[in-house]
């Protein structure tokens, strides 16, 4: 048996909803307590330049709330860095951003933003944070993790997600040959994206793999099921392979 996966829990989409009316209701800080109570290991919240979701002043509740770390998504921006540097999270994992998405499409380039990402690793790592890349699973963008000091890297699952059959094969192959790689430099490997009760356990049984973020499926079953349910669920799945 290889060593525990962690499950970090996404909640913006319980802000999505809360900003959807306005108002107070349904709180992302009550979704991070109930994340602690029934086995979460840590809260993921993605701080968007157009505060679609998570906004600012959820940070310094959802810190005071729980003391699961914090895994703040962010764009490499000067306003983000700063915003992560007053807040102090446990992590910062560094994701593009595009206006226009409904979702992260694809992984971070790296890679072709060196100089861009290195002042930005530096500053956040030097403050002690723990800096992850969100990338594809490509060699040469855990080459540049490496490169820039990362310490983490988050491996884009959605192509895996929405594959199928011979392809989804193919994919999977492709995230275990990266995480297996990332670890062979000295790199922590997580995984995200898309990632579902159906699809999880092959994911989660690549050993190289330390943890999961997964928010938007396990906050659409909680419509159904609650959301303690639900991430009891996905930790029971996770926690089956290894």
């Amino acid at each position: 048996m290889t060593s525990k996966l962690r499950l970090g829990v996404n909640i913006d989409h319980v802000a999505t909803i809360r900003n959807a009316r306005g108002g107070l209701h349904p709180d992302p800080v009550r979704a991070a307590e109930i994340v602690a109570a029934c086995g979460g290991d840590g809260i993921t919240a993605h701080l968007r330049e157009d505060r679609r979701h998570i906004l600012d002043s959820d940070l310094a509740r959802i810190q005071a709330a729980t003391s699961l770390p914090l895994n703040l998504e962010m764009a490499a921006t000067d306003e983000m860095l700063e915003i992560a540097l007053r807040h102090m999270p446990h992590a910062a994992c560094i994701v593009p951003e595009k206006r226009e998405e409904r979702t992260t499409e694809g992984g971070l380039d790296a890679a072709g933003q060196h100089n861009r990402l290195a002042p930005i690793v530096s500053r956040l790592r030097d403050a002690g944070i723990r800096v992850s890349l969100f990338i594809a699973p490509e060699p040469r963008q855990i080459e540049a993790a490496f490169l820039l000091g990362a310490p983490v890297v988050e491996l884009h699952t959605g192509e895996y997600a929405h594959a199928e059959g011979e392809a989804q094969v193919i994919e999977l192959a492709r995230l275990a040959d990266m995480a297996a790689l990332a670890a062979k430099n000295g790199i922590e490997a997580h995984a995200g994206h898309g990632l579902t009760y159906d699809n999880v356990q092959p994911v989660a049984a690549i050993p190289q793999l330390a943890e999961l973020n997964i928010g938007h499926y396990l906050i659409g079953e909680a419509i159904f099921v609650g959301l303690e349910a639900s991430v009891t669920r996905m930790r029971e799945l996770m926690d089956a392979v290894r």
